[in-house]
């Protein structure tokens, strides 16, 4: 793409403002960013919307749709980690990509997020304003735990949603996770242990710089500074009380939970379709894109 929106902004700023440390890091994740967008198929539209928590950036592939497909990306991410979904997606629909406020990308925060409603909000007016009368939500690791914010909170704009392996949404993160948290972000990390323990992540597979989407989280790691209140999964009496049509794809191989476990807890939503693949990572959607966008459509098919 020729032309990009504003990124995050830079410290200093109020506290509780996810900003880059610096401009050196914003342009190092600008030049990850922009290599990751050439990957997706040409963006038809790209809308920049104000919520009460700051600006949004959003991209659409695909002509207007009435309820459109919208992605939301995990920790550290933005819209170029969906490339290896996008292309088949838009054979079932509309598609929009959405990055998140309070995260590295092209969505710009001025207000401190402070709990799970101030999530849901602006999500919530963020969708109000893409020119849609619902969304089919499809999230993975922690933008699952924002798509069931919203359900808990403002459902009336969410047609359905599918949760990829949901980080902090139907158990508590394992060890191994907390390792890779900690360990990615500690200041002066060498950038190929911050590569190996995205590596860890997603399986075991080697990652580098050549990688874009690899890139993308490892700047987002390494030059952002976020300002975002711990997640906490649902209590299971507010799972039980969501109401929209649910589908839950666990990987079986993850390591940011246990996958048992939150298959069990996910159940306790009403009628939710809950599966574990097995020998799945949790970098499952670049694992298994025509897997994923061949069950979405079964599930958009039958509500």
């Amino acid at each position: 793409m020729s032309e990009l929106p504003e990124f995050a902004p830079i410290a200093p700023q109020p506290k509780g403002i996810g900003c880059f440390a610096d401009a050196a890091g914003r342009a190092r994740f600008a030049a990850a960013y922009r290599a990751g967008m050439t990957r997706l198929p040409p963006v038809d539209a790209t809308r920049v919307v104000e919520t009460s928590f700051g600006s949004v950036t959003a991209y659409r592939f695909g002509p207007p749709a009435a309820e459109p497909i919208l992605l939301l990306s995990g920790r550290r991410a933005s819209t170029p980690m969906w490339a290896a979904n996008i292309a088949s997606l838009r054979r079932i629909g509309t598609v929009w990509s959405m990055d998140s406020i309070g995260e590295p990308g092209a969505s710009a925060q001025t207000r401190a997020i402070t709990d799970p409603r101030d999530q849901a909000t602006w999500l919530d007016e963020a969708i109000g304003q893409l020119d849609c009368e619902r969304a089919h939500l499809l999230a993975v690791s922690i933008g699952g735990w924002l798509a069931t914010q919203c359900l808990l909170h403002r459902p009336d704009r969410i047609a359905s949603a599918t949760l990829l392996d949901p980080a902090m949404t139907f158990a508590p993160i394992s060890w191994k996770m907390i390792v890779v948290s900690l360990g990615s972000v500690l200041p002066g990390m060498p950038q190929a242990l911050r590569h190996r323990l995205l590596g860890w992540l997603s399986g075991g597979v080697p990652v580098d710089d050549s990688i874009p989407e690899a890139r993308l989280i490892a700047s987002g790691m390494r030059d952002f500074r976020q300002h975002l209140p711990f997640p906490r999964p649902p209590a299971p009496d507010r799972l039980a009380a969501i109401t929209t049509p649910l589908l839950v794809i666990l990987a079986g191989a993850s390591i940011v939970h246990d996958p048992a476990r939150a298959a069990e807890r996910a159940r306790l939503v009403p009628d939710a379709q809950v599966e574990v693949w097995p020998g799945r990572s949790h970098a499952i959607n670049g694992e298994a894109p025509e897997e994923i966008t061949a069950r979405v459509g079964e599930f958009l098919s039958g509500l």
